[in-house]
């Protein structure tokens, strides 16, 4: 049996696995965000629980919005400020009695992913998330790829690249970053970038969904500046397989929903490849919300 958890700043999602890979068991509580021991206490009690259920001691995988620090094993999250700068893993797992392994939740969506049986037999999943913010995970061989400082496919902290922001021209704009760095590609090709680059040329705030219901109708603000948004994910998504080289790549996140993106990539994207290289299969994630807490699950597979 494989327990996965899906802890967000706000909800804490469990799910159980069979050895079939299927799903027999769900639940949803709220994060104790501000409360460390109640957070290591709720996850402990769901784990205590369901092993009463299944009469079986269930492989423990955690998923976040963060990374542990290679070095000390104590997570950056700051979604959950009671866990942030603690030693969550070692802590659950003296809790528990049991290994639990943990990995940031966009290498979970990958996980998750990959292990669909339509991509089980792929060398290597990427996984990118174009939600609130801009991230990614690696799969190789059915396992993430997290690198030494666990921060492997965290793309959206890389920056914007150069022939990008030469195509963006003389007004291009320079996000600040959370991360306390500049141009990052978070604040370009999430879902949040899109409404910052429509505010930041045509000096209104609009959401992302009422922008592509303006272009679906054809209005030619919104159609200029999903042209401008297509052109820019494009240079950036080819800067990203050149170094990665995937064999497919699975999109999540709202911004993935908007079905103009899977037409023009193929298109636009070997534009900006090397001349040996193709442009890989991208397609729309499967297991939607559900990804996290399947990958999480997964981490114990192989």
């Amino acid at each position: 049996m494989f327990y996965g958890f899906d802890v967000g700043g706000t909800k804490i999602e469990f799910g159980a696995f069979n050895d079939q890979l299927e799903r027999v068991a769900t639940e949803r509580v709220a994060t104790p965000t501000d409360d460390y021991q109640l957070l290591i206490s709720t996850i402990a009690e769901l784990v205590e629980k369901y092993d009463r259920k299944f009469g079986y001691k269930g492989s423990i995988g955690l998923g976040i919005p963060g990374m542990e620090y290679a070095d000390d094993q104590t997570v950056l999250t700051v979604n959950i400020p009671s866990a942030n700068g603690k030693p969550l893993r070692k802590d659950l797992e003296a809790r528990i009695g049991r290994q639990i392994k943990i990995e940031n939740d966009a290498n979970c969506f990958a996980l998750s992913e990959a292990w669909d049986k339509s991509l089980e037999e792929e060398e290597s999943v990427l996984g990118l998330i174009l939600g609130t913010g801009f991230g990614g995970g690696i799969v190789h061989d059915g396992k993430v790829l997290s690198g030494r400082n666990h921060v492997a496919g965290e793309v959206g902290h890389t920056r914007l690249p150069l022939d990008a922001w030469l195509f963006l021209g003389e007004n291009a704009p320079l996000f600040d970053c959370g991360c306390g760095k500049s141009g990052c590609l978070d604040n370009y090709l999430s879902g949040r970038g899109f409404e910052l680059l429509y505010t930041h040329y045509y000096g209104e705030e609009k959401k992302a969904i009422d922008i592509i219901s303006a272009y679906q109708s054809g209005e030619s603000k919104a159609a200029e500046h999903v042209e401008r948004f297509m052109e820019l994910l494009a240079i950036c998504l080819a800067n990203i397989f050149t170094a990665n080289d995937p064999h497919v790549v699975v999109l999540g996140g709202g911004l993935s929903n908007f079905e103009a993106i899977y037409q023009e990539m193929p298109k636009r994207i070997p534009n900006y490849l090397m001349s040996v290289a193709k442009c890989p299969k991208i397609m729309k994630a499967k297991y939607g919300d559900s990804g996290g807490v399947r990958g999480a699950a997964f981490l114990n597979i192989k």
